[in-house]
């Protein structure tokens, strides 16, 4: 069977739009084949900046035949609803047969689909791929009406297999596909034809192009940290400028270049952002030092002197980038010691957070006295909290933050080092605002976390005080990742803290700021809390508890407190996976359902306690000693929050329960014993309830 190789060359495609670039004309291409009924073996796609690239494998020569046999309406059916059908089967009313059905005489289609060769099938398919492609943007050129991401130069489709390469007919805009392609645009400009996918790779590769994007990145990251190694130092990994650069060039060849001896005193960040952002160079740094001290830049060709010219611009460019980087640098700094962090954090009070909220200073106001009054349940200094929390972010007004934005935190640490702050202080204005992503660490230090904490908590309250909630996919405050980052801070230090009283004075912080704009104080607190318990499920279903377990856990109310809340549920969810807590819920489920259905047939509650003088049978006398044991030890083990202690109690009225279910007859003749029964399921209801609301357990 052949195989199809297709090549749409056009001008420079940008880096990030290749990876799906190629996965949609993987996509386009197979599906629409397979629609027809063209199966095929294997299919992978390739980019470049100049072109897309598909090779299909082992593809049949032409579709089969189909044969499909259609039931219409009665032959007497009203002339509408033989239309109708004729519409839907594309058949005259002398092609349709008539037979006989147990309701009479019925018409029948018969639609007979020839079929056809696999060019036919590939040529219709890559037109409407090519004119329907999903470019997040593309353009129009010259006179005609295909929109492509830039000017589409050449089409290259063939079949090929043991007997050689066929052309696929096929004409776009004035574009005839053809079996001939071009290399790298300066040191192999001329075209050349191709037989297969093999032969089209290696002439590409003789042509200066490397055709698959993972061999680029490998390629440039092997040079570069061979280049780096034997001047002793090592390129800052980057995996998504990485990326993108290899998806700049199709020829990859790697220089490295010394940085300037004077800007080698900015913080390696600065450096390093100010390179990635604006030229795409890696970052090679001192492992001695911890200095940035050299980059390294890919250029799109080999060249006479070896990149030297090459490496000489980028230098100069790099030298003015960096220049003003210094400047930035220079003028925060006599700002912080000329006045403080203060200083520098003055015009915050100028800026708007929120027009429902007030300026960043009233928030930052609002952080600091939350950070306070949380300190001292994070074992933090409370005037070190509050100092870290009105600093923190200061250098939202510095000149370096303004042109690089995504160095908030970083550079208010330095510049709070710069003041003379305490180190904790100076760490906080770095990390209060993680984690920013899943994959971020947490904040470790007291302070710091008092920091993120309360800046987090602020965030949730103040949009909740002006019900600017998220709503289904909608969240562009991101709110939904500031209640995970309490939830995480609070997970992954072991932090026992009530959520409910920091909560309720940032929401009072924020009702009296929202003023006008506020809605009921009484409801902000618990729906919040409910937002954050959401939250928590779903972050622990991500770590693979059950959500029923989760619900029997959070239906005991009042779970503010995440750390105790969470080892609850990890101690219920290793109890009901066990035999014994899977047999106690069977047990819990029948006394539960017996009791709730006497209940209701006798219109009253069987809430006494039950009396074991009343008892009559052994396993009945068995079950009133077994909870008279286990009450007071689920208890103990509650108030000590050891609560695997407490799975292990209620796994002693396993065989109690069993064998109570086996002997005795709950609806006894005689009414006081009876009630007496039900009001000891109702005993069993109530301390496996201390524990988790069994109840919303599935099994």
């Amino acid at each position: 069977m052949p195989d199809l190789l297709i090549e749409l060359f056009s001008e420079e495609i940008p880096a990030r739009m290749q990876a799906k670039a190629a996965e949609d004309l993987r996509r386009l291409m197979t599906d629409a084949m397979v629609e027809a009924g063209l199966t095929y073996a294997a299919a992978a796609a390739f980019a470049t900046p100049r072109r897309l690239t598909l090779a299909v494998q082992d593809i049949p020569r032409a579709t089969r035949a189909t044969r499909e046999e259609r039931k219409g309406p009665r032959a007497d059916a009203p002339e509408k609803a033989v239309e109708g059908f004729l519409r839907s089967t594309g058949l005259t009313r002398d092609q349709l047969e008539v037979r006989a059905d147990k309701k009479g005489e019925v018409l029948f289609a018969v639609i007979e689909k020839p079929g056809r060769e696999a060019a036919e099938v590939i040529a219709e398919a890559l037109e409407t791929a090519i004119r329907s492609f999903p470019w997040p943007k593309s353009m129009r050129w010259g006179a005609g009406s295909l929109r492509w991401v830039r000017p589409l130069h050449s089409i290259l489709a063939i079949l090929h297999d043991e007997s050689g390469a066929s052309v696929v007919p096929l004409e776009v805009e004035g574009i005839v596909a053809g079996d001939r392609t071009r290399g790298h645009r300066f040191m192999a400009p001329g075209s050349f034809a191709v037989t297969s996918f093999e032969d089209y790779a290696a002439r590409l590769l003789a042509a200066k192009v490397v055709l698959d994007p993972a061999e680029r990145a490998e390629r440039i990251w092997h040079d570069a940290t061979q280049m780096a190694f034997a001047q002793g130092l090592d390129v800052v990994e980057d995996k998504g400028l990485l990326a993108e650069v290899a998806g700049l060039v199709e020829w990859p060849v790697v220089l490295m270049g010394p940085i300037g001896e004077k800007f080698l005193a900015l913080p390696p960040e600065v450096l390093q952002t100010s390179m990635k952002a604006h030229q795409k160079f890696f970052s090679v740094r001192n492992p001695a030092t911890g200095r940035i001290e050299n980059f390294v830049t890919v250029a799109n060709r080999e060249t006479a002197d070896h990149g030297a010219t090459i490496l000489a611009g980028n230098g100069r460019v790099l030298a003015a980038r960096l220049s003003d980087a210094l400047f930035f640098w220079e003028n925060d700094l006599r700002t912080v010691k000329a006045g403080g962090m203060e200083a520098m954090a003055g015009p915050l009070a100028n800026v708007t957070f929120h027009n429902k909220l007030g300026s960043q200073a009233e928030r930052i106001g609002r952080i600091a006295k939350l950070a306070r009054e949380i300190a001292p349940d994070l074992g933090a200094d409370p005037g070190q909290a509050e100092q870290a929390a009105r600093v923190a972010k200061a250098d939202l007004a510095s000149e370096m933050v303004y042109e690089f934005p995504e160095l908030q935190g970083v550079m208010g640490a330095y510049y709070a080092r710069a003041a003379g702050l305490p180190e904790p202080v100076a760490a906080a204005c770095r990390a209060h605002y993680a984690p920013l992503g899943p994959s971020d660490a947490v904040p470790t230090e007291p302070v710091a976390i008092a920091v993120a904490l309360a800046d987090k908590i602020d965030m949730l309250t103040g949009f909740w005080a002006i019900d600017e909630k998220p709503t289904g996919s909608k969240d562009p405050f991101a709110l939904r990742r500031a209640a995970l980052g309490v939830i995480r801070i609070v997970l992954e230090n072991g932090l026992r803290l009530a959520l409910t009283r920091p909560i309720a004075e940032g929401a009072k912080a924020n009702h009296v700021e929202a003023a006008d704009h506020a809605g009921p104080m009484e409801l902000l607190v618990p729906d919040l809390l409910g937002f954050l318990a959401d939250r928590l499920k779903v972050h622990l279903r991500a770590e693979g508890v059950r959500h029923d377990v989760i619900e029997g856990c959070f239906a005991l109310g009042g779970q503010d407190d995440l750390a105790m809340l969470v080892a609850r549920v990890r101690a219920l969810q290793a109890f009901v996976d066990s035999e014994d807590g899977a047999n106690l819920l069977a047990g819990y489920r029948r006394a539960v359902n017996i009791l709730e259905a006497e209940e209701k047939k006798d219109g009253i509650e069987y809430s006494l306690d039950p009396d074991v003088q009343f008892a009559e049978a052994d396993a009945e006398k068995a079950l009133f000693a077994a909870l008279d044991a286990a009450d007071p030890a689920i208890g103990k083990a509650l108030g000590a929050e050891d609560f695997s202690a407490a799975m292990s109690a209620l796994a002693g009225l396993r065989a109690p329960i069993d064998a109570f279910f086996e002997d005795v007859v709950v609806n006894a003749q005689n009414a006081i014993i009876r009630r007496n029964r039900l009001c000891l399921l109702n005993r069993i209801r109530t301390v496996m309830l201390r524990v988790a609301a069994f109840g919303a357990l599935e099994g």
